[in-house]
């Protein structure tokens, strides 16, 4: 539980201009809090002096105040929430309250210079020194966080195997253009959708070996267009290393596909891709027969495997009602 009173500041801190799933999420809880009566403000990183508009345009209608990162009033009655790809922003405020909101879990391998590191040194052995290193000055800069959000279970689990207390879960939802653009009868057609940035090496060898299959991937496409492909396509398949509860599976469920992922990260956990166990497949060499059969049989037996996933779709409806309840119980107003 989230302690602050009425004179309490919220600063969400996000990265300017940008448009991808975290960042939505970010103005959503901003957007939420803000109705809730809390004096909640977006604190935008990554600001340039010739572009002043420092919230993209898709995300206007969440929220309207916003400010730079610079310009946050840093003082022991307000509250920071940082996304864990900004881990050391919990250094460099030193009297607010810090929140640390896991979107995801892998970003905590690149969110303290790794990259830079990689530039400077060439050898394997000694990119996975540095790498060990700096994870465990990640965890150690933690421990400067008063409270953790955790977006999924999968994140859940990775702080309790480090020891880390004071998390909570809040998970997110879908963009309301998808849960109403479902209801749109579409001719479904024999596509396995992919995305080519989720595990695309374990993905290629699958397409190799079905040259009959119509495989179509999901890239330079439009919001619009990823959304009228999923909605006329049998099958979305992933297995990328899910760093946190994905989108792209639950807008593919939404719109009436199949759903075949791997078992990393999020994905091995039931309470953030809940589908039968039968859809999920480590991705190793051995197991390519059985996915591709499973593929198959979802292609030509699209209504009764479709049916499988009607349980996910309806908790996919209910998120948003469900993050306002969790973020009722988690941010206490003091009077």
């Amino acid at each position: 539980m989230i302690d602050i009173n009425k004179d309490t500041k919220v600063y969400i801190i996000c990265p300017a201009y940008v448009k991808t799933g975290g960042p939505e999420l970010l103005h959503q809880l901003a957007n939420k809090l803000d109705k809730m009566g809390i004096d909640v403000t977006m604190a935008y990183y990554g600001t340039k002096e010739d572009n002043k508009n420092y919230r993209n345009k898709n995300f206007d209608i969440y929220i309207d105040k916003a400010i730079r990162l610079e310009d946050i009033e840093d003082n022991e009655n307000n509250l920071l929430i940082i996304p864990e790809v900004r881990l050391w922003f919990l250094k460099k405020f030193k009297k607010s309250k810090k929140c640390v909101w896991w979107l995801s879990v892998d970003g905590i391998y690149t969110n303290v210079g790794i990259s830079n590191c990689i530039k400077t040194y060439r050898i394997k052995r000694t990119i996975k020194m540095i790498l060990k290193n700096e994870i465990s000055y990640s965890l150690n800069v933690i421990k400067k966080a008063d409270y953790h959000l955790c977006q999924s279970k999968y994140a859940m689990e990775f702080l309790k195997k480090h020891n880390v207390k004071n998390s909570e879960y809040l998970s997110d939802y879908l963009n309301k253009s998808y849960i109403e653009n479902s209801k749109r009868q579409e001719e479904k057609e024999n596509n396995v959708v992919y995305n080519p940035k989720k595990g695309i090496e374990f993905t290629k060898k699958l397409i190799e070996r079905t040259p009959d299959i119509n495989w179509v991937p999901i890239i330079n496409m439009t919001n619009e267009e990823v959304l009228n492909l999923l909605l006329k396509s049998k099958v979305y398949i992933d297995f990328g290393t899910h760093p946190g509860k994905d989108r792209i599976p639950r807008e593919a469920a939404i719109c009436g596909c199949c759903i075949i992922t791997g078992k990393r990260g999020s994905a091995k956990f039931y309470e953030d891709v809940p589908i039968k166990d039968d859809f999920k497949f480590e991705d190793k060499e051995e197991n390519i027969d059985k996915i591709l059969e499973k593929i198959k049989i979802c292609l030509e037996n699209y209504e009764e495997q479709n049916s499988y996933f009607e349980d996910y779709r309806k908790e996919i409806i209910g998120e948003e009602e469900k993050f306002e309840e969790d973020i009722k119980k988690i941010f206490k107003i003091q009077t």
